[in-house]
């Protein structure tokens, strides 16, 4: 079977036009390295490119189509590895890449900036995101999701409005000292927000467990032990994902309010504002989820005794989830 599907793949492969601006088409592979921060980065700008947004359900099945007749070596001649890059761009925007169903529209990646930018929607589309792009090897009822969800809410706002709260009845500062700790609390209060967020929209990771893949995407089992590696890296690019817009606004409105422009027309510095940390937003969160690869890499002497005896390989991959 493996010499059969790699002979399709080598005849789809050898179908496929090359394309001096496209690397050699790789199914189930990223286009960039993934190995770099760089790779990484643009494998995710794909990932969270808004323009999947519109793609109709007629184009994701002739995506989805284009990809099987390379799995199985009936491509029509002519198509690029451009198109198929594309192809699997869109799939993998689109689609879970473990129950390979539709992620609803507004929790896709590609969604995150657009619909999580209104301040009173952050946190409950956060652990929307945080649900719909979780490893979901696993079942998970309706009831947990409600669970998690109301409690990533509640704990996320409270620690927010809580920090705020503390420091602004903090009578023992100066106002100098009030004035620059209110400025420092956004980050620790957003930051450990996020944490929580992604923690409790994810437990059940943790008690069941995540399946782990050898090197040819054989199942070997299921480790609780990757499961936390899994939200231990997620729940990273959550600390950092706040950093950009925490600190980049501040000073790129500190050059712009010097210009001419923004002196002699007050009015435009809070639409430049907006715009500029729309554009902050939008760095932020490729940045943040290129720390690490998505199928991450774990030795398999780390895991579970279970997990090392039934498989030869020394490292085993599993679905971080983004």
């Amino acid at each position: 079977m493996a010499d059969t599907a790699t002979t399709a793949s080598a005849a789809a492969a050898s179908a496929a036009s090359t394309s001096s601006d496209a690397p050699p088409f790789q199914l189930g592979k990223p286009r960039f390295q993934q190995t770099s921060f760089y790779g990484r980065f643009r494998h995710f700008l794909d990932i969270i490119d808004p323009r999947t947004l519109f793609v109709t359900e007629r184009r994701l099945r002739e995506a989805v189509q284009l990809l099987e007749d390379y799995k199985h070596g009936t491509l029509h001649p002519g198509v690029t590895n451009e198109q198929l890059w594309s192809a699997q761009k869109i799939k993998q925007a689109i689609l879970h890449p473990d129950t390979n169903e539709k992620i609803f529209m507004p929790f896709r990646m590609s969604g995150y900036i657009p619909f999580g930018t209104p301040i009173w929607l952050n946190q409950s589309h956060n652990a929307c995101v945080n649900y719909a792009n979780r490893n979901a090897t696993k079942p998970s009822p309706v009831s947990k999701f409600i669970q998690g969800y109301l409690g990533a809410v509640i704990s996320a706002v409270s620690i927010a409005v809580g920090l705020n709260v503390l420091v602004q009845k903090a009578n023992k500062f100066t106002p100098a000292t009030r004035l620059l700790v209110q400025r420092f609390v956004p980050f620790p209060a957003v930051a450990s927000a996020n944490i929580c967020n992604v923690v409790l929209m994810r437990y059940g990771e943790l008690e069941e467990g995540i399946d782990v893949l050898d090197g040819d995407g054989n199942l070997v089992g299921s480790s609780k032990i990757a499961a936390r590696h899994a939200l231990l890296e997620t729940a990273l690019t959550r600390v950092v994902l706040p950093m950009p817009i925490l600190v980049l606004p501040p000073i790129v409105m500190s050059m712009l309010e010097k210009t001419a422009l923004l002196q002699a027309r007050p009015r435009l510095l809070l639409p430049v504002q907006s715009l500029v940390c729309l554009a902050a937003f939008g760095l932020a969160l490729p940045l943040a989820i290129s720390l690490f690869p998505q199928m991450s890499e774990i030795e398999t002497s780390q895991l579970e005794p279970e997990i090392a005896r039934a498989t030869s390989s020394r490292t085993v991959v599993y679905n971080k989830g983004l």
